[in-house]
């Protein structure tokens, strides 16, 4: 239907008014921008600051003294292989927090260049109850093999380390880093073919056995369940809230997510509580 002048002009007055309005209203802020590393700093600082941590840590390694010397005295074992114990390097053995710190600090996510500089400068001290207790079984007459996930290039420098501090056995024939894949099934094998492997040490259920290495947390979990009798035994795991393979799993295998997408990851496999009743 053709619009008469009168209703043309108070049309052109309506639209004039609506883009002023529109004009004057305040340009909206972006989202914030999230960021990976300031989720790291309450990790890092209890990892950095925390009697309990320190706790921790040389509980585990009390606990594989008791059990090393439970395993040495058993009836029979004298006539095996030489015994022998597999321990991961880092957050193990080796304290990388510092690394962790830089990331926080630089709001930075983990990236293989940066590591690689950090692993090179070899300066990493060891996890709280680790050098005596490494001591301890080297006196007792047991190897000490590390199995670590740092690649080939940085064995050099992780045996700097290594022997900076002190450790026993640092040297190229106890030090099997990753040449290609991350599984180290076939590294502990390699052990146990000459060895008697009687404590494995870690950081993360990979460090023990490829059978946790399930897609989800809830999988993990429950494989864990399942063994329940061989932690404080045979595996003696460390704390790491910082990073490790659990994380991998919270994003469903897919380190390509972006930061927004991680994030939200993490807080959905929150259990959150309902509030107060009559809320």
């Amino acid at each position: 239907m053709p619009r008469s002048p009168l209703s043309l002009t108070l049309l052109s007055l309506t639209l004039a008014g609506g883009l002023t309005a529109c004009a004057q209203q305040p340009a909206q802020p972006p989202a914030p921008k999230v960021s990976l590393s300031d989720e790291l700093v309450m990790a890092t600082v209890w990892m950095q600051s925390s009697g309990e941590y320190a706790a921790l840590s040389h509980q585990a390694f009390n606990l594989a003294r008791m059990n090393l010397d439970r395993a040495l005295s058993a009836p029979g074992t004298s006539g095996q292989r030489p015994p022998a114990i597999v321990v991961d390097v880092d957050e193990t053995v080796l304290d990388n927090s510092p690394y962790e710190a830089w990331l926080i600090a630089n709001d930075e996510n983990y990236a293989s260049d940066s590591w690689h500089q950090w692993v090179e400068k070899a300066s990493a001290i060891p996890m709280p109850g680790a050098k005596p207790f490494l001591d301890y079984a080297a006196s007792r007459g047991v190897e000490i093999f590390y199995v670590t996930n740092r690649r080939d290039s940085e064995a050099e420098a992780t045996l700097r380390n290594l022997q900076r501090v002190g450790f026993p056995d640092a040297d190229d024939e106890h030090l099997l880093p990753r040449s290609d894949s991350s599984d180290k099934t076939p590294r502990r094998q390699r052990v146990s073919q000459s060895h008697w492997v009687v404590l494995l040490m870690g950081d993360n259920l990979g460090d023990f056995s490829a059978g946790f290495d399930r897609d989800t947390a809830a999988a993990r979990r429950a494989a864990v369940n399942a063994q329940a009798n061989a932690f404080g035994s045979r595996y003696i795991m460390l704390p790491n809230p910082a990073y490790g393979s659990w994380e991998e799993a919270i994003y469903g295998g897919d380190w390509s997510l972006s930061d927004e997408e991680k994030s939200r990851a993490r807080r959905n496999h929150l259990e959150v509580w309902g509030g107060p009743a009559g809320e």
